[in-house]
């Protein structure tokens, strides 16, 4: 099965497109290497999204990044939705496909949030079949992303961790290691990062997230709106001592800098690199 038209440590360090920096990014190109497009924004017939698609594809990289496939939730996979995403990928041929394990409604209601699955067995067979299917039907594989939780399921029999290598295995997909999300849920469910970066398979981690969050007394959310924090960088350079070179971005969802100022903050992902996959060398 094809897995995208390119080995993700080779693409480098990338950034989310968002509206705000469309005109930034022809003025003065950016130290950018890729850009990640939010699929559902450019599921549409025509107007200014894929204009600006098709002009930023022509000059770099691209990978799509979903939100609405709802892999976990036990609703029939939406197939229209799959219709207009194959049509997309086959027209601007992106290096690879990714969304999150979550479900995001059920019974025809969409809650519009990316919701945690129990980790049972009966959970990693429904989605690793429906992950299959997708795959199927797109003709590559996908990437399935780890998404921030603020609650855990009293009938979950396995980790987190161990129910993501288990479903790379099964589905034959690949991973987005979110190491944001991986630092928020450490924090709120009081497990060490590192045990879950020992336990997924390095080979299957094809793109790394880094974002910022808030923190609510001491609940930390997943909000994309503040800088990568310290923690997180560090745990960053500890997954790519782990995985070796993977393809990096910076998601900034709410209060957007410019655009330079996110080029900087990617500059450090890439310092930071530079400097683990030394020591992992070494």
């Amino acid at each position: 099965m094809n897995a995208g038209n390119a080995n993700g440590a080779g693409l480098g360090f990338g950034l989310g497109l968002r509206t705000e920096h469309y005109e930034a990014i022809f003025e003065q190109p950016p130290r950018v290497d890729w850009f990640e497009a939010l699929t559902e924004n450019y599921m549409v017939d025509g107007g200014r999204p894929l204009y600006w698609l098709e002009r930023v594809r022509s000059h770099y990289p691209i990978v799509f990044h979903g939100v609405s496939l709802s892999i976990g939730s036990t609703a029939p996979l939406d197939l229209e939705y799959l219709r207009q995403l194959k049509s997309l990928v086959q027209r601007f041929e992106p290096r690879w496909i990714s969304d999150h394990l979550c479900w995001t409604g059920v019974a025809g209601k969409n809650l519009h949030d990316l919701l945690p699955l129990p980790y049972t067995e009966e959970a990693l067979a429904h989605v690793a079949a429906r992950v299959r299917r997708v795959q199927d039907f797109l003709g590559r594989r996908i990437l399935i992303e780890n998404v921030s939780s603020y609650l855990e399921y009293r009938h979950s029999r396995l980790t987190e961790w161990e129910f993501l290598a288990a479903l790379c295995e099964r589905a034959d997909c690949e991973l987005l290691l979110d190491v944001n999300n991986l630092y928020v849920n450490s924090r709120n469910h009081g497990f060490d990062p590192l045990v879950f970066l020992d336990a997924i398979p390095p080979a299957r981690v094809r793109q790394i997230h880094l974002a910022g969050h808030s923190q609510d007394g001491e609940l930390l959310i997943d909000t994309h709106d503040h800088p990568v924090c310290d923690p997180v960088w560090t745990l960053y350079a500890e997954a790519l001592r782990r995985c070796g070179p993977v393809a990096t971005m910076i998601e900034r969802d709410d209060h957007i800098p410019p655009l330079a100022e996110l080029v900087a903050e990617l500059d450090r992902a890439r310092a930071l690199a530079a400097s683990a996959l030394r020591a992992r060398a070494a």
